[in-house]
């Protein structure tokens, strides 16, 4: 017994891999988050698939759900926003339906950070600036463990990716300030990324909380923080050894300036 669940991607509907959309189209039961996911996706389901919105379901209703179905011989789907790998609420479910032995296979999506990158032009990476992405939360009323405080991770001073954030703007300014971060430090926020209503603003560190409340991004928002989003950085003169033309590599070989 089986069932799958898959990432639906950031929002846009076309943003789904082959994989996963070829398993909700022939799925018998689709399960879906209504509060996240694009019902325009969910309607290429078979029109006789069983398909139930979960936003108001709690964890045990929903597994026992899948295992009905699954035990009644159907191919349930489970549809998650996102990349079920980051955020993704899942393995509470998947320790659930083990222990009813039902394995679980997951399709991986286009997470939310990714997408944001992708609509502001952003590479996350720059050579001589900044290899490395911190993918965390600010600590709200659910706490972070004591060695992942945003203040530590952000003295890396590489670029940092803000999941369910948007409502502690304030407090990500003092904690990226007290890691040594200068107010200049630009910061680009993205509601509802790939979304018909998406926003996108460009600010700094210094304006942060005032021109998220401005722009009424209290929720949904991917933050992303870092001189990797300076606006100007195309400007400036930091290229990956990858395609210089000096550079050696088991593809091409260098040549002299």
């Amino acid at each position: 017994m089986k069932i799958t669940i898959i990432g639906a991607g950031p929002g846009d509907p076309d943003l789904i891999t082959v994989k996963g959309l070829k398993l909700i189209e022939g799925a018998d039961v689709v399960l879906f988050t209504d509060s996240l996911v694009s019902e325009e996706l969910i309607q290429r389901a078979k029109p006789e698939a069983e398909v139930l919105k979960t936003a108001g379901m709690h964890l045990q209703e929903m597994v026992d759900l899948m295992v009905n179905r699954v035990k009644e011989g159907k191919e349930v789907v489970r549809v998650h926003t996102g990349d079920p790998a980051v955020y993704g609420a899942t393995m509470e479910q998947m320790g659930l339906l083990k222990k009813e032995g039902v394995n679980v296979e997951i399709i991986p999506g286009v997470s939310s950070v990714f997408a944001s990158a992708a609509v502001l032009g952003a590479e996350l990476t720059i050579p001589d600036l900044t290899q490395t992405v911190i993918l965390t939360r600010a600590e709200g009323r659910t706490p972070v463990p004591e060695k992942e405080k945003l203040k530590d991770l952000a003295k890396h001073h590489c670029t940092v990716a803000l999941f369910l954030s948007a409502t502690l703007s304030k407090k990500v300014v003092n904690e990226f300030l007290d890691a040594g971060w200068s107010l200049d430090t630009p910061v680009a926020v993205v509601y509802k990324a790939t979304w018909p209503d998406q926003k996108m603003l460009r600010t700094t560190l210094e304006n942060l909380d005032e021109d998220m409340r401005k722009n009424g991004m209290r929720k949904q928002a991917m933050i992303l923080a870092g001189w990797a989003l300076d606006e100007q950085i195309h400007d400036k003169d930091f290229r990956s050894k990858l395609y210089d033309k000096t550079f050696t590599h088991g593809f091409r070989k260098g040549v002299k300036a």
